[in-house]
């Protein structure tokens, strides 16, 4: 069995926004406003996406 993928796409600047949060973005995989990454789906990257669900979307990954 194979972990779920997802799509993080991240929408609003963290410019100004709480240095941790920042940094998060930055585990992420995530700099500049549009950019994409494809993460598996872990009990850690669900918190992740929790703590700065407020600047990303997520939705599920297309398979190819």
């Amino acid at each position: 069995m194979s972990a779920q993928e997802v799509t993080i796409t991240l929408i609003k600047s963290p410019i100004g926004r709480v240095p941790k949060h920042r940094g998060t973005l930055r585990a992420l995989g995530l700099f500049k406003i549009g950019e994409k990454r494809t993460h598996k789906m872990t009990p850690q990257l669900a918190g992740m996406i929790r703590n700065v669900s407020y600047m990303i979307t997520v939705e599920p990954s297309v398979k190819k």
